[in-house]
């Protein structure tokens, strides 16, 4: 199961790479356990105020409607 997450939560980090990469910065799929995803953020996206609700609103959103068994999802 944690394989076909991460396979589908990667997919999606690759469609919004263009658009973070616009403001410098990036993410990439840390780890996948028991449909716990880590994202850890990069470039201008670490540390940025925004980042909360460009991940937290978007992000999730668009992993949990595609990906119903992912649980959890954290960022650091």
């Amino acid at each position: 199961m944690d394989d076909q997450i991460r396979t589908e939560v990667q997919k999606i980090l690759e469609e919004i790479q263009p658009a973070l990469a616009l403001h410098r910065g990036g993410a990439e799929l840390a780890s996948v356990q028991d449909g716990r995803v880590e994202i850890k953020l990069k470039g201008a996206c670490h540390g940025c105020e925004m980042s909360a609700f460009t991940f937290g609103m978007m992000v999730d959103a668009e992993i949990k409607k595609r990906v119903p068994e992912v649980k959890e999802i954290v960022y650091n």
